[in-house]
C-alpha cells in the first residue's frame, strides 16, 4: 500500500512499524493496584507543620528505596503484633528451656547489627531497644562489645573521611569512616579489661566457670554499670548478645596480652552456638532484624534455620549480591537456604543504616511496642 503525501512529496502518516511499537495498547492493570503517591506538602503550606508519620507512610506508595523502607515499617510491626499476643502454650517447648532463659514471647525478635552502627549515633537507638527489652536476642561483632563498652571511658569524636591515614597515625588517632577514636580509648579499654580477665580466669579455675562468649559479655556488661551501655542492659534485662568473633578487635587484642601476662583463660565457642540456636528452636514465631552484613547476618540467619526458617525478616544494608557474598544476598537467598519461610515476605532495604534505622524504630518500636501483662502464656 502506497504511503499517503502531501503536496510537497511528505509523508503525512507515521509508518506503522513505528507507530505499532510506540503506541502499544496496555492490558488492564490488575485490580486493586496502587498508584504511585508521595507526602502531600499542600498540608504544610496550610499548617506550617510537617507530620513526620504521615510523610515516614508515604513512603511505601513513593517507589524506589523508599517503598522498601514502608514494607520494612509492615514487616517489623507485624513482628510486634504478634509479639504483644498471648503465647499459645501447646506451642510451647518446655524442654529446650534452661534455668537463665527469659520466658519466652509470641515472636522472638533477633536484632543483629555490625561495630560501626555502635561507633555511630545508632548506639542510643540500640540501647533504647534493650533497655525498654523491646527485642529478645542481640548478635554482633567484637566492634559492637567494646565500642559500647569504650564509650563508657571515652568518647568517639566526628571527622571526616578524607583525613589521611599517615597523618592521623603519627597522631595516635583511629578513623571509623568519618568518626575518629583516639587510640587512648583503647589504652583505657586495656586497662579497665585486664583486671576483669584476671577475675574470670580466677573463677574458672576455683569454680569451675566455664565461660563463652555471651557470659563473658554478660559479665562485662556488669562490671561496666552504666546506663549508656547496650552491653550494661543486655545483662541487666538477661537478653543475651552473641559474639561468633569475639576476638576480632581490641578484645582480642587484650585477650592475647593475657595469655602471656596470666594465661590459662579458656572462653568456649561451643556453649554460645548450642544457646543461640536454641533460642531459635524455642520460639514461637520469629522475627529477624539485620543491620549490615558479615557473621553478624549470617550468624543471625543461621540460627533461624534450625527452626526452618523465621517468619518474618528486615535487613538492612548498601551490599549488592553479584559477587556472591552473603552479606549482599537478598533475602530469596536464605530462602532458599531454609533461613526464612517459604511464606513469609522478606525486605531488604538497600540504604546507610545510620540514615534508615532511627526513622525504622520510630514507625514501629516507638509506636506500636507492648507485651503483653504477666504472665504472658494464655490460659489452656
Amino acid at each position: 500500500m502506497a504511503a499517503e503525501v502531501n503536496p510537497k512529496g511528505q509523508e503525512t502518516i507515521p509508518p506503522s512499524l513505528a507507530q505499532d511499537a510506540v503506541l502499544l495498547q496496555s492490558e488492564p492493570m490488575p485490580e486493586g493496584s496502587e498508584t504511585v503517591q508521595g507526602y502531600n506538602w499542600s498540608v504544610v503550606s496550610r499548617n506550617g507543620e510537617v507530620d513526620y508519620h504521615a510523610l515516614l507512610e508515604s513512603y511505601r506508595t513513593s517507589g524506589f528505596q523508599a517503598m522498601s523502607f514502608g514494607l520494612a515499617v509492615q514487616q517489623i510491626n507485624e513482628m510486634l503484633k504478634v509479639r504483644s499476643q498471648l503465647v499459645d502454650p501447646l506451642k510451647m517447648k518446655p524442654l529446650l528451656d534452661e534455668p537463665d532463659d527469659k520466658p519466652v514471647t509470641n515472636c522472638t525478635i533477633f536484632l543483629g547489627y555490625t561495630s560501626n552502627l555502635i561507633s555511630s549515633g545508632m548506639r542510643e537507638t540500640l540501647c533504647y531497644l534493650v533497655k525498654n527489652n523491646m527485642v529478645d536476642v542481640l548478635v554482633t561483632t567484637a566492634g559492637g562489645i567494646e565500642e559500647d563498652l569504650i564509650k563508657c571511658l571515652a568518647p568517639t569524636y566526628l571527622g571526616e573521611f578524607s583525613l589521611p591515614g599517615r597523618e592521623l597515625r603519627q597522631k595516635g588517632i583511629n578513623r571509623i569512616g568519618n568518626l575518629l577514636v583516639p587510640n587512648d580509648n583503647y589504652c583505657k579499654f586495656e586497662t579497665w579489661l585486664t583486671p576483669i580477665l584476671d577475675k574470670l580466669l580466677e573463677e574458672q579455675k576455683t569454680d569451675g566457670t566455664v565461660w563463652s562468649p555471651s557470659k563473658v559479655i554478660s559479665r562485662l556488661g556488669k562490671e561496666i554499670n552504666n546506663e549508656d551501655s547496650v552491653c550494661y542492659w543486655g545483662y541487666k534485662n538477661n537478653i543475651p548478645i552473641f559474639c561468633p568473633a569475639l576476638t576480632d578487635g581490641s578484645l582480642g587484642d587484650v585477650i592475647y596480652f593475657h595469655t602471656y601476662t596470666n594465661p590459662g583463660l579458656i572462653i568456649d565457642l561451643v556453649q554460645d552456638i548450642r544457646r543461640l540456636n536454641r533460642q531459635a528452636l524455642r520460639a514461637v514465631h520469629s522475627g529477624m532484624i539485620i543491620l549490615g552484613g558479615g557473621v553478624t547476618k549470617h550468624h543471625v540467619c543461621n540460627a533461624n534455620l534450625m527452626r526452618n526458617g523465621a517468619d518474618y525478616s528486615v535487613f538492612v544494608n548498601t551490599a549488592q549480591e553479584f559477587d556472591g557474598s552473603d552479606s549482599g544476598a537478598r533475602p530469596d537467598e536464605a530462602v532458599s537456604w531454609g533461613k526464612i519461610k517459604t511464606s513469609a515476605q522478606p525486605v531488604k532495604v538497600y540504604a546507610d543504616a545510620t540514615l534508615v534505622f532511627p526513622l525504622l524504630v520510630a514507625e514501629t518500636f516507638a509506636r506500636n511496642h507492648k507485651l503483653p501483662t504477666v504472665p504472658n502464656v494464655a490460659p489452656l
